[in-house]
């Protein structure tokens, strides 16, 4: 059974919207999956949208706390960020969001109104 408290925790996200140099979205890419696979406690998904026809991306992270994502910081993530430097073309624009609303495709009929 869920207690009260579970109901007020809410997951926290890792945004970066970045742009890099022509070309080099394909590195970028791999060196985010090689970063994202050091990740074990708490980690909850990632994903990297990419705009079409571009190099300008967003990766977002989801944890299940802030403490989480500060815990999976390793020398191994920092290796990886190192290589991925000099890819962007100007400095990525980054925020840690609270998840406050989370749908599902099952969610929706309920919450429809006629």
């Amino acid at each position: 059974m869920m207690d009260f408290q579970d109901f007020l925790r809410h997951q926290f996200a890792y945004v970066a919207i970045a742009e890099f140099k022509p070309g080099k979205f394909a590195e970028a890419k791999r060196l985010y999956e090689q970063a994202v696979a050091t990740y074990t406690t708490g980690f909850k998904g990632a994903y990297l949208l990419q705009e079409p026809g571009t190099d300008k991306a967003i990766a977002v992270i989801f944890w299940e706390s802030r403490e989480d994502m500060d815990a999976n910081h390793s020398a191994a993530y920092d290796k990886i960020i190192e290589k991925m430097m000099p890819l962007f073309a100007t400095k990525p624009t980054i925020f840690f969001p609270e998840v406050v609303c989370e749908l599902q495709p099952q969610d929706l009929p309920h919450l429809a109104t006629v």
